[in-house]
């Protein structure tokens, strides 16, 4: 096939490649320099996201989460935000699927004691009782609220209806019941099984020219955590339920056609690429193929999207319609009509140039923070997909509009969506 022209690689093409660490241990360290950015972001990743959980841990890797910022051996609750605080730093977490990241950011020279401030946090949480009662409330409390809002509640059944069998139809947040069965000593066994070598990760990124980030580590609590024997067992791949569902809700303010195709998984990163790019030309921005037909032209919703969700079990196209109910037909018949149309005349090389440079520079972009840098370097660490940065964009380039349509468009066909209509009550 040959090469279309190539997009310029600012950005991306400006960093050298990351550089890997390779602990006594196993554990994996990832290190990036930016020299623009002025300050330091540590990340730490773990393969311990809700589709790790056995039966009856529903919730756990989330409030587990929670309970890491309630403090650890060292450090009494609320201490860890005041240190990072009082250092001229900020800091975060968020749970997936598939994993969790915690991380700080912080000027180059606090570095040293934020990470073992952050090591510390996570690879020895104290796990109080008394603040596990209370967390757990918080957490119930967050569930609460999800189940209470509609929008919400017609996402989660979708991923059930076409996730039944698999961990990924299941509430991040988890089910009431198994939130309130949770222990301590439940929650502790979790966390030593899942925040080991091999299963963990840590990105440093950001004005780190002037870091020993090598000793650093070399005595650093993540060099002393034992390795399990075993690695951990590869979970189940994602089998996608087709099928036609209805859902009336209260408190709906508008009807939303919701739709979910399985796509490649993550570790296909080329087949990822093309997904961004397909996905991109059907519904980003006024001039998408859906966005133009069903909102410009014909009026008959008020939004839709279709977002790509990229997971290690099998990726997900999520689409959103928002509209009136007597416009739900037209609109399902309208979805339906563009991508036959694209499929019996594949779009002009302009449409797919516009798509490509829509996904670059949004990538471009998140290469603009030490943040998003170490996010981006300490997720495919973890997931033993590092490369260089530029190399996204090189993998756009692959994609013509003939190996889009002849490869991935069949994955989205109606017929192979699970599609869920809900209503208002």
């Amino acid at each position: 096939m040959p090469l279309l022209p190539r997009l310029p690689l600012q950005a991306a093409d400006s960093f050298e490649d990351p550089r890997l660490l390779r602990l006594a241990n196993g554990v994996e360290v990832v290190s990036l320099c930016q020299e623009q950015a002025p300050l330091v972001c540590l990340d730490f990743w773990c393969q311990a996201g809700s589709a790790g959980e056995c039966p009856g841990e529903e919730g756990v890797a989330h409030f587990l989460e929670h309970m890491v910022f309630k403090g650890s051996e060292r450090l009494e609750a609320g201490e860890f935000d005041r240190r990072i605080e009082s250092l001229g730093g900020s800091s975060n977490a968020a749970t997936g699927f598939d994993d969790v990241h915690y991380h700080v950011l912080v000027p180059a020279q606090a570095v040293p004691e934020a990470l073992e401030l952050l090591l510390d946090l996570v690879l020895k949480p104290r796990l109080d009782p008394a603040d596990f009662r209370m967390e757990r409330q918080v957490v119930l409390e967050e569930l609460a609220q999800s189940e209470d809002q509609p929008e919400e509640v017609a996402f989660q059944r979708l991923l059930a209806l076409a996730c039944p069998q698999h961990p990924y139809g299941r509430p991040i947040l988890g089910t009431r019941a198994a939130l309130k069965a949770q222990t301590p000593d439940g929650m502790a066994y979790f966390h030593s099984g899942a925040y080991r070598p091999r299963r963990c990760s840590l990105a440093v990124a950001g004005a780190t020219d002037q870091l020993p980030i090598d000793s650093l580590l070399a005595n650093s609590a993540l060099a002393g955590l034992e390795p399990l024997d075993s690695a951990r067992p590869a979970g189940p791949a994602l089998e996608l339920s087709p099928g036609v569902h209805e859902l009336k809700l209260p408190r709906l303010e508008a009807a939303r056609l919701l739709m979910a195709w399985q796509l490649p998984a993550a570790d296909d990163q080329e087949a990822v690429a093309g997904a961004d790019l397909l996905t991109s030309l059907l519904a980003e921005g006024r001039r998408s193929r859906l966005v133009q037909r069903l909102r410009e032209e014909l009026r008959l919703v008020e939004s839709i999207d279709l977002d790509l969700n990229v997971l290690e079990a099998g990726s997900l196209a999520l689409l959103e319609a928002v509209c009136a109910p007597e416009q739900v037909a037209a609109v399902e018949e309208q979805i339906a009509v563009v991508w036959q149309e694209i499929c019996c005349s594949p779009p002009p090389e302009s449409e797919l140039e516009r798509a490509r440079r829509l996904v670059a520079n949004g990538y471009r972009f998140g290469l603009e923070s030490a943040s998003s840098v170490a996010g981006l370097i300490g997720h495919q660490c973890l997931w033993g997909r590092l490369q260089p940065l530029r190399q996204p964009l090189e993998l756009l380039q692959r994609w013509s509009v003939e190996r889009l349509s002849s490869e991935l468009l069949p994955l989205l066909a109606p017929e192979r969506a699970c599609r869920l209509l809900a209503l208002p009550a």
